[in-house]
């Protein structure tokens, strides 16, 4: 139905953009990848998937096809569904997930948080040979000290993990290594919660 959104951002966390076209604001689902690639820019064009469930009509945007190609892809396996696709998609980068699945790197894939054994396996035999070698990985664009900490709060508590639970897994992490990436903070605390 949709194809893409272009506007203005007005608002992004790692989690979700609103992005204003024509007087529209549009609330979008987004990736950790994608956020890195457009927290910096005040004109974006992201395109979409329109998800339509029984409580609700939701937008998941991507910085690129080839990210909505893949998440397409995963939300095809039973057991994946729109919110697991996106937790994949902010854990590993396309690139890393294509890999995986080329690679059959089955532990890789289950170390996504909220995809089991079952559905790693269902992911790997129902992916392999679609998924091609167009998947490049993307740069990361640093963020810088408690925003960077707050941003991931905020990105990993919507995605519904408990507050105090990536509190403290925020603070190991940057305790450990205090120069990491919004997208870092998050993969890093994404195989820890």
């Amino acid at each position: 139905m949709f194809e893409y959104v272009k506007g203005n951002l007005i608002e992004i966390t790692p989690s979700n953009a609103i992005v204003e076209a024509y007087g529209f604001g549009y609330n979008l689902h987004i990736s950790v990848n994608t956020y890195s690639k457009i927290h910096q820019q005040k004109d974006v064009k992201l395109y979409l998937h329109h998800v339509v469930r029984e409580d609700a009509e939701l937008l998941f945007a991507f910085a690129d096809k080839v990210e909505r190609d893949l998440f397409r892809l995963l939300i095809g396996v039973s057991g994946v569904g729109p919110n697991t696709a996106r937790i994949m998609l902010s854990s590993l980068t396309p690139a890393e997930v294509a890999t995986a699945i080329t690679t059959e790197d089955l532990n890789r894939i289950k170390s996504v948080k909220g995809i089991g054994l079952k559905t790693a396996q269902r992911v790997l035999v129902d992916l392999k040979g679609k998924v091609g070698s167009e998947l490049i990985e993307g740069e990361m664009l640093p963020v810088g000290g408690n925003v960077a900490r707050e941003e991931a709060l905020s990105a990993l508590v919507t995605l519904g993990f408990a507050k105090a639970n990536v509190e403290k897994v925020l603070d190991a992490i940057l305790k450990e290594n205090g120069a990491l990436t919004v997208e870092d903070i998050i993969k890093s605390a994404l195989k820890r919660l």
